[in-house]
């Protein structure tokens, strides 16, 4: 994951809030908090994990798929910003 390196602090700062939220998790279960709330926490936490997935996902498109040296109004560069997007609206 080479290609991340720009991006290595923020990617750990959310797997890092992704943490905390799954202990909170394990804390409500441990504490027999009702199930509408331990869903709901739970989906906020796929949201987050989600989020973190499309970035990573994003940054191989950026980096491996295209030339990062091709103007944006290369066909290639817009399909993979199309593709981009995609990604995002889909798992965020």
């Amino acid at each position: 994951m080479a290609h991340i390196a720009r991006e290595k602090n923020k990617l750990l700062n959310r797997l890092r809030r992704i943490k905390g939220q799954i202990e909170a998790i394990e804390r409500a279960v441990e504490g027999d908090i009702e199930c509408a709330r331990v869903l709901q926490q739970a989906t906020g936490c796929r949201g987050a994990l989600d989020g973190f997935i499309a970035e990573v996902i994003e940054d191989h498109i950026r980096e491996h798929m295209v030339d990062p040296s091709l103007p944006r109004t290369d066909p290639r560069a817009q399909a993979a910003e199309e593709l981009v997007e995609i990604i995002h609206s889909y798992l965020t």
